[in-house]
């Protein structure tokens, strides 16, 4: 898919990314000052909401929105924002809710614009350790003001990976078979509960590996454009029934993402041969 060229500007490109990290860094200090005096409810069976999830939406689409009125605007806790244009915001205001809920650090929020199904800018904000991770199309990745890049383990069986499990997890599900697949060819696996910290920690070398499968383009969007910036390699993996292909980065559907992400091609084939084999 080709991007319009006015979009890929270098200032216009940078203006998105801009914006992605301001608003990711306000979501976030929303999220700090709701830091233990929130209500919690349920959207479903383990899957919280907080009165925090929703004011850090709010703070993002208002910063996103009035500087751009004509973009669409897709958030997990819904007020959507639909718009003629094909450039779509998609955030998650509290990308690991359980763990913001329980008092577990490892909790962020997601910032992301897409021209379709192609990424163009996005920033990752963990308010607990001040961390900013960003990107912008073809501009490489940073981490604050340090380029970031995936690190290179020899062999799969040298690789520290992630997952990220759905709500719903029973003995049956394919997510345990693909853990149980996995677990005795790499070092160790780690589940950290935010899908997007995962990408991040693989742009900045501190993961080798992560899968995924059946999960909302606003919990990858950042994450995978900075991990492909970083040097990743991303390649889709859906169910075992589903055709599944090498194709690079673009091919990822933002509707309905599946993939994995490795630092370099060992452990991306690796991982896919297993969980596809």
């Amino acid at each position: 898919m080709n991007v319009p060229s006015e979009l890929m500007t270098a200032e216009r490109l940078h203006e998105y990314g801009e914006f992605a990290e301001v608003a990711a860094r306000a979501g976030g200090d929303v999220l700090r000052d709701w830091r233990g005096r929130f209500a919690v409810s349920a959207k479903g069976p383990r899957d919280l909401v907080t009165e925090a999830d929703l004011a850090s939406q709010k703070t993002i689409r208002e910063i996103l929105l009035s500087k751009f009125p004509d973009h669409g605007f897709i958030g997990e806790e819904g007020d959507q924002h639909t718009s003629i244009s094909s450039l779509r915001w998609m955030v998650d205001p509290l990308d690991g809710t359980s763990n913001y809920v329980h008092g577990f650090p490892a909790y962020c929020v997601s910032v992301a614009l897409a021209y379709e199904d192609e990424i163009l800018a996005g920033a990752i904000y963990d308010p607990v350790a001040d961390e900013c991770f960003t990107a912008i199309r073809g501009g490489g990745a940073r981490l604050e003001n340090t380029v970031l890049r995936t690190a290179d383990p020899p062999q799969l069986s040298d690789a520290l990976v992630a997952v990220s499990f759905p709500p719903h997890v029973d003995s049956e599900s394919l997510a345990v078979a693909d853990f149980l697949s996995i677990v005795p060819h790499v070092h160790s696996v780690r589940r950290t509960g935010s899908t997007a910290i995962n990408l991040a920690y693989l742009a900045a070398g501190r993961l080798d590996g992560f899968w995924v499968r059946r999960i909302a383009c606003w919990d990858v969007a950042a994450g995978l454009l900075i991990a492909a910036e970083a040097g990743a390699v991303v390649v889709p993996c859906r169910h075992p029934e589903d055709p599944c292909e090498l194709p690079s980065q673009a091919a990822v559907s933002l509707d309905r993402p599946a993939f994995v992400a490795a630092a370099n091609q060992r452990v991306a084939t690796g991982l896919h041969d297993l969980l596809t084999g």
